[in-house]
């Protein structure tokens, strides 16, 4: 202040002079007197320091949601859950997943030690029941899910067989008194499983028809297998997905579509509503699907092959025949693998035999009552890269009418696919928002213009794992893919990372012993989160996003809080009487 009680430098060379502060400094100087408080709280200075903290492109508009510049540096800052509040060590070998119920009172985790654990998510996380699956022949447990009133628990574990063969099962466990109420086989054990509704859970069935193309049959179980009725099933047929190119369906999800028109966060900022977009992202007619018992030289769609042409109105036999023909005659050139061969003659066998695509996903009326059905598949090799939707109807949502489902006339024996994403990599990870409204897949990419002569020699895979954002009202990819994370194993060894996708945020596991924070709507990185071995699994808290729960091969689960949500704990603590003492006698020196 001057002597007659004026500022001495005016507001706008104070301004120019915080520019050249950092956000600590600029609210240290904010406490000196009234004037550089207002100057500090500026909201163009805010916006600036926002901006370069961050490293945000300027295009970038501010979240949607916030009321002011300075309101959103500090929830960036203070609501990501990066403070580690608790380690459970109760499980003695890696820890594979974590699920938390809809209401968030309670979260599972299975591990390699055979084991699902249900916590209590207290103050203090505390362990409430742990199934030992092993009496089951079971090698371990790999992922649960809560059905949507938390009633049961679906526990998907590797099962060991005869001559130690292994493949899949599900467990359904009752979250009333925990016990076992039924159990599915699921091949391969990869399809994981998932819940439809309340009591009724999707499985899956490989059946081999050659050496490299097969047959997916994917289930509709009742969780209650004990119900014995002749007007109701415990178990009805959903989709025959036919396979090639030794690629099969893993990694199965289900997407509420009633939920998109009101999504709790739009992602397309370039065009303020992606869902006014009548672009589609690439569709492929997989003719496939393919039944148990009941197929043999049957095989499905291709890569990415749009369809296959019509050569002038010749019939799938009649195209057989030919290909045949020219076979024997020598008029097929170049010479043809075994593979290529049995790929060749599977596409022409079921050219005819597949169920049209259902109706347009895009139309306005196509999302009021259905649900997707989402899962990982293939065309080219084994290892998935491409993501396949299926849409399910309003009459297939229930266990009643015949085992088989539908009757199927003869030209539709397979079922194709509605729409298919193609990544180009191979994808280790998918999760859907809480609104259902956006996909993330976790992927590590294919070299660019690699091309694949062999189904069972997959290209490299990149180290970087790519984080791509899918809008499954418009089937767009939005955003660019979000980086940060990486993984090392090669194709052969390579493994499902699990992430997870709050309101604002989406995290993920990785190789490099840490777990990941962006947020969704600026697509940066906001923090790391350390571990002494690979991250497998992540999951936030469904009422609470400052909440973060990370699993690892370190046997541990680690507990994470935001540093708002710290303080507001200890803040409740009770303190001795003597340390306030203390406290309040070093404030007054």
């Amino acid at each position: 202040m001057d002597a007659g009680g004026g500022p001495l430098l005016p507001d706008s060379v104070l301004y120019e002079i915080f520019l050249y502060l950092d956000h600590v400094d600029v609210l240290s100087v904010g406490l000196v007197c009234q004037q550089w408080r207002a100057v500090a709280r500026d909201e163009f200075l805010w916006k600036e320091l926002f901006y370069r903290y961050y490293r945000i492109a300027r295009e970038v508009p501010r979240h949607p949601a916030a009321v002011s510049w300075y309101d959103e540096f500090q929830r960036l800052y203070d609501t990501i859950p990066c403070v580690e509040v608790q380690a459970l060590t109760e499980h003695n070998d890696q820890v594979l997943h974590l699920s938390f119920s809809h209401s968030g009172c309670l979260f599972a985790s299975c591990s390699k030690d055979c084991t699902v654990k249900i916590w209590s998510n207290e103050l203090d996380i505390s362990l409430q029941h742990s199934s030992n699956m092993r009496p089951y022949n079971w090698s371990y447990t790999q992922f649960s899910q809560f059905n949507s009133d938390d009633s049961l628990l679906l526990v998907s574990g590797v099962f060991v067989g005869p001559h130690n063969s292994s493949s899949g099962e599900i467990a359904v466990i009752s979250m009333e008194n925990f016990t076992l109420l039924s159990r599915v086989r699921n091949k391969p054990y990869d399809v994981f499983g998932c819940w439809l509704n309340e009591t009724n859970l999707i499985s899956g069935n490989l059946h081999r028809i050659g050496r490299i193309t097969s047959c997916s049959v994917l289930w509709l179980n009742n969780a209650f297998q004990g119900i014995e009725s002749e007007n109701v099933n415990v178990v009805k047929r959903l989709f025959k997905i036919q396979n090639l190119n030794a690629s099969t369906i893993r990694t199965v999800m289900v997407a509420d579509c009633s939920r998109y028109d009101s999504p709790d966060l739009l992602l397309d900022y370039e065009e303020q509503l992606a869902a006014s977009s009548t672009s589609t992202c690439p569709v492929f007619d997989l003719g496939s699907d393919s039944e148990e018992e009941e197929a043999k030289p049957k095989q499905t769609p291709e890569p990415a092959v749009q369809e296959l042409p019509d050569e002038g109105g010749v019939t799938a036999e009649d195209g057989l025949q030919q290909f045949f023909d020219d076979i024997m005659e020598g008029r097929v050139r170049p010479a043809m693998t075994e593979a290529e061969l049995e790929t060749k003659v599977a596409e022409l066998f079921v050219r005819n035999r597949t169920k049209p695509p259902e109706l347009n996903l895009l139309s306005p009326d196509s999302t009021s009552k259905t649900k997707y059905l989402i899962f990982t598949t293939g065309c080219l090799t084994y290892s998935p890269h491409q993501i396949g939707i299926k849409r399910i109807l309003p009459h297939q949502m229930t266990t009643a009418g015949p085992v088989l489902g539908e009757e199927r006339r003869s030209d539709e024996f397979f079922d194709s696919l509605d729409h298919v994403i193609d990544i180009h990599g191979h994808v280790i990870g998918m999760g859907l928002s809480p609104d259902h409204r956006y996909l993330y897949v976790n992927s590590r990419a294919w070299p660019r213009d690699c091309v694949i002569s062999d189904p069972m020699q997959p290209p490299p895979i990149a180290e970087e794992i790519d984080l791509h954002v899918f809008d499954l009202k418009t089937m767009k990819e939005v955003k660019r893919a979000l980086r940060a994370h990486r993984a090392y194993t090669p194709n052969e060894e390579c493994f499902f990372i699990f992430l997870d996708v709050s309101r604002d945020f989406v995290a993920s596991g990785a190789e490099d012993r840490h777990g990941y924070i962006w947020d969704r709507h600026y697509n940066i990185c906001l923090a790391k989160l350390q571990h002494d071995n690979v991250v497998n699994s992540v999951a936030f808290s469904p009422v609470e996003q400052e909440l973060l729960l990370t699993a690892s091969d370190d046997a541990t689960i680690k507990v994470w809080r935001s540093r708002r949500a710290v303080r507001v704990q200890q803040a409740r603590k009770p303190r001795p009487r003597k340390l306030l003492f203390s406290w309040l006698m070093n404030q007054k020196s």
